[in-house]
């Protein structure tokens, strides 16, 4: 019983989280200086500090109140939708890692890849999650509305990063 328990509460979507942070941490320092954190939080006004740090903190914590199974139709989309995300993901930062001069990762398409690109891996969690742990009633688009408000604050700070630096 408490093994089953304690697999219940470790087994949540905060693993899916795991291999996005790892990637940040190890890569971070390897994207080019405008990504460096002394350029890209330069400046940046209090309230978009504030929103896109708390939304994030928020995405995290709803991760870990939602119990990770891909039993459904639905939540086999939202792996598919996760792991093809994350590829998108990791292939942005790639790019601009790798080629820091080109077209690509001067055009604020390229440039903001890394802000706009997980829309894909989150909303693929936002389809695993089917309740929370502890009883709390389960409500999709509460997930989903975290994650456009996170989504808009990294975006228009990327953004404005962006105008400051091309």
């Amino acid at each position: 019983m408490k093994q089953s328990l304690f697999k219940k509460y470790l087994l949540n979507c905060f693993l899916l989280t795991i291999p996005i942070l790892i990637w940040n941490i190890v890569l971070t320092n390897k994207l080019p200086k405008d990504f460096q954190p002394e350029v890209f939080w330069n400046d940046i006004p209090n309230y978009l500090t504030y929103g896109e740090n708390i939304s994030r903190i928020m995405v995290f914590i709803l991760t870990f109140l939602m119990p990770l199974n891909i039993l459904t139709h639905t939540q086999k989309k939202g792996l598919i939708l996760y792991l093809v995300g994350t590829i998108f993901y990791f292939a942005s930062w790639i790019f601009l890692i790798y080629f820091p001069e080109s077209w690509w990762s001067n055009h604020i398409i390229g440039f903001m890849a890394p802000a706009y690109t997980p829309i894909l891996w989150l909303a693929g969690i936002g389809l695993i999650g089917n309740s929370y742990l502890f009883n709390l009633p389960f409500n999709r688009w509460i997930f989903f509305s975290v994650i456009i408000f996170f989504m808009a604050f990294h975006n228009y700070h990327a953004l404005i990063v962006y105008l400051r630096t091309h």
